[in-house]
C-alpha cells in the first residue's frame, strides 16, 4: 500500500518565522528521487533549496510561487510507495497486458539491490515509469541560472553528482565541448514614424526583487537619512595603484580603487567610531564594533546584493580585494550563504564608470552609515597659481541622523578624504 508523507517548511535558523515561495521544481504526477531539489524558498537575502526527505510520486503542493510559508506548514505532500520503505526480491513485469494495480503487486515487486528512483518507479504504471530526468533534470538553482545564461538545456547534460544531479563542473564539460557560441547582431524592429504601442507586461515582484523592495522601504521609513557630498582628489592615491599594479599585479593580482577605499574606511572609523556601528530602534540601542564588516553593495541579475568583507580591519590590499571578487562572484552565481549576506557593519556603494555625478544612497538597515563611490573624471584644478589636470571623485554619503550628527558625518568623510589625498597615511601606524 502507498502512504502519505508531507514534507514541511523547514526551520532554517536564526529565527526565521516565515519564507517566502520563489520557485517550484516539481509538479503534482512528478516522480521525485529523495533529495532531489522540491523548491527554492527565499530567506532575508538568501535563497535556500529545499531536497526531498523521501522518493515517491508528488501529489500536492502546499503553495504558489510569491506566497509567503510559515516555518512548519505544509510545502508538499508525496505518495511513497510500500515497497520503497520496505524492499523485498525483485519479479519481472508481464510480457503481456497491462500492469497490475500497485495495491495487487505481491510481496516480491521491489528489487532491494535496486536505486531507489528505480523502485519508486516499478511500482507506478507502465506509462508513468521513466526515470525523473526525463521530466526534469535534478540541479541547484545556482546551476540553473547558468545554464541559462549560457544557454545550455540541462537535459542534454551528462550529471556527475549524487543522484543524478547535475553540478558546475558537468555545465563546464558541456560548454566546452559546444565550443563558442555566436554572437548574435542585435536587431531594432523597424518601426514607421508615429507609430503608437500598446504592449504591456506585468512582472510580478517575488524572491530576491521582493526582499529588496522590503528592506529598501523599511530603511527609508523607518531612517531618517541625510547625505553629504564631497569632492576629493583622487591623483595621487591613482598614482599609487598604478604603481603596485606594476610592481606586484603578476604575483597578487591588480587592485582597483576599491581596496584603497575600503583601507581609507576602515582607518576613518578608528577616529569615529559611532559611524561603525548598526541601530536596534526597536530597543533603542546603538552597537558599536571594533570590527569592520564591510558590505560591498553588489549587482546581480536578480537584483542588488550585500556581500560582507568581514574583519577588514585585518586584511591587506591584496586579500581585500581577493575576498571582494570571491563574495561578488558568489552573489552573482547565487551561491552565497546566508552568512556571506549578513552582519555588515558599514556598507560602500559603487557604480563604478556609471557612478554618476552625485548620489543619496539608502543606508542598509539597521546599520547607521554607507558610502558611495562616484565616477572619476579629470578635470582642470587650480593648484599654487596654476591650472592643472587631476582625477576628481565625488564620495556621496548617508547616515541616520537618529544616532550621528551632521558635524561627526562631515569629519568622518573629511577624514576619508585626507587619507585618500595624502595615501601615505594608509600606510603609517
Amino acid at each position: 500500500m502507498a502512504g502519505l508523507r508531507v514534507i514541511k517548511v523547514p526551520d532554517v535558523g536564526e529565527g526565521i518565522a516565515e519564507v517566502e515561495l520563489v520557485a517550484w521544481h516539481v509538479a503534482p504526477g512528478d516522480v521525485v528521487a529523495e533529495d532531489q531539489a522540491l523548491a527554492d524558498v527565499m530567506t532575508d537575502k538568501a535563497s535556500v533549496e529545499i531536497p526531498s526527505s523521501v522518493a515517491g510520486r508528488v501529489v500536492a503542493l502546499g503553495g504558489e510561487v510569491g506566497q509567503m510559508l510559515a516555518v512548519g506548514s505544509e510545502l508538499i505532500r508525496i505518495e511513497v510507495e510500500a515497497g520503497v520503505a520496505a524492499p523485498v526480491p525483485a519479479r519481472k513485469a508481464p510480457a503481456v497486458g497491462p500492469p497490475p494495480p500497485v495495491a495487487a503487486a505481491p510481496p516480491a515487486a521491489v528489487d532491494d539491490r535496486a536505486p531507489v528512483v528505480a523502485r519508486v518507479a516499478a511500482a507506478l504504471p507502465a506509462d508513468e515509469a521513466a526515470p525523473p530526468r526525463a521530466e526534469r533534470p535534478i540541479a541547484s538553482p545556482s546551476v540553473r541560472r547558468r545554464a541559462w545564461e549560457l544557454g545550455i538545456d540541462l537535459k542534454g547534460v551528462a550529471p556527475s553528482g549524487t543522484a543524478g544531479r547535475i553540478t558546475q563542473a558537468d555545465l563546464d564539460a558541456a560548454a566546452a565541448a559546444r565550443g563558442p557560441r555566436p554572437v548574435a547582431t542585435p536587431t531594432r524592429p523597424a518601426m514607421s514614424r508615429g507609430e503608437a504601442r500598446s504592449d504591456e507586461e506585468t512582472v510580478k515582484v517575488i524572491g530576491l526583487r521582493r526582499r529588496i523592495a522590503i528592506q529598501m522601504q523599511e530603511s527609508k521609513r523607518r531612517i531618517p537619512h541625510f547625505s553629504y557630498v564631497e569632492e576629493v582628489d583622487v591623483t595621487e592615491v591613482e598614482s599609487l595603484r598604478a604603481t603596485l599594479n606594476a610592481r606586484w599585479a603578476e604575483e597578487r593580482g591588480r587592485l582597483t580603487l576599491l581596496p584603497l577605499l575600503m583601507r581609507a574606511l576602515v582607518r576613518a572609523v578608528r577616529e569615529f567610531p559611532q559611524i561603525n556601528a548598526r541601530f536596534d530602534d526597536d530597543t533603542g540601542v546603538v552597537t558599536r564594533y571594533g570590527a569592520v564588516h564591510l558590505g560591498i553593495a553588489t549587482q546581480t541579475r536578480n537584483g542588488l546584493v550585500v556581500p560582507v568583507v568581514r574583519h577588514t580591519e585585518a586584511l591587506d590590499l591584496w586579500a581585500m580585494a581577493t575576498e571582494v571578487t570571491r563574495l561578488a562572484d558568489a552573489a552573482r552565481a547565487g551561491t552565497a550563504t546566508r552568512a556571506e549576506l549578513s552582519g555588515s557593519t558599514v556598507t560602500i556603494s559603487s557604480l563604478g564608470a556609471l557612478g554618476g555625478i552625485v548620489s543619496t544612497p539608502v543606508i542598509n538597515r539597521p546599520e547607521v552609515a554607507i558610502v558611495a563611490v562616484n565616477r572619476i573624471v579629470e578635470r582642470p584644478v587650480l593648484r599654487g597659481g596654476a591650472v592643472v589636470a587631476r582625477s576628481m571623485m565625488n564620495l556621496s554619503s548617508s547616515f541616520d541622523h537618529r544616532v550621528v550628527d551632521g558635524v561627526d558625518a562631515a569629519q568622518f568623510v573629511q577624514a576619508l578624504r585626507r587619507y585618500l589625498e595624502t595615501p601615505a597615511l594608509l600606510f603609517v601606524e
